[in-house]
């Protein structure tokens, strides 16, 4: 038995795309061919649409960051989104993406000498997202792919259907793993209702 690869589940996402616009699997991801070159992009660039909208699983909050040596503080390429926490005391910057580092609107500068606490959204690859977020990144490539392939508008109404319902399932996993409330409580509490019996222990 063989263990899967990446590319395999890239391959699989890619192959989904293409029979949903009428086109025959691939075996390999063929970069040379110029319609699964194209098909490929839009996978990509729709999974980084998707993960930019910022969700409970690749966000993450109160992430100390820390100067180097010379007082720059370097963005990595997997930071989607980023600014300041909003618990953290000092609010006096307005934190940018310069050549590459922070930059501070405010102070006009890039030299940080101190450490800082910022909220992340985090750009994961393909295979690691949840298969929900696959799917529903698959069905939106595949809307995109016939709108700009195929000149079929039943067919792009059909898959638009089928986004529609994958963004659904999309929702409630994302609903059911972040535990969110409007009653606005803080992150990481809980709240527990009023219990009658309490009134009479008392």
């Amino acid at each position: 038995m063989t263990t899967q690869i990446a590319t395999d589940t890239e391959l699989s996402a890619v192959n989904s795309i293409l029979g949903s616009i009428g086109q025959s699997p691939i075996t390999t991801l063929n970069f040379e061919n110029p319609e699964i070159s194209f098909i490929y992009n839009i996978l990509s660039e729709v999974s980084k649409d998707v993960l930019n909208e910022g969700w409970h699983f690749n966000t993450e909050e109160h992430v100390k960051v820390s100067p180097d040596a010379s007082g720059h503080i370097t963005v990595p390429t997997n930071y989607l989104r980023y600014d300041l926490n909003d618990g953290q005391a000092d609010r006096h910057m307005d934190l940018v993406k310069r050549n590459g580092r922070l930059y501070d609107l405010v102070n006009h500068t890039d030299v940080f000498d101190h450490d800082m606490e910022l909220d992340i959204v985090y750009l994961y690859s393909f295979t690691d997202i949840p298969s929900v977020f696959q799917r529903y990144i698959i069905a939106r490539a595949s809307t995109r792919a016939a709108t700009q392939l195929v000149s079929n508008s039943e067919l792009v109404k059909l898959l638009q259907g089928q986004e529609g319902l994958a963004r659904a399932s999309l929702m409630e996993y994302e609903c059911n793993q972040g535990d969110h409330s409007f009653m606005g409580w803080p992150k990481n509490s809980s709240y527990r209702a009023y219990q009658p019996y309490r009134s009479l222990i008392r």
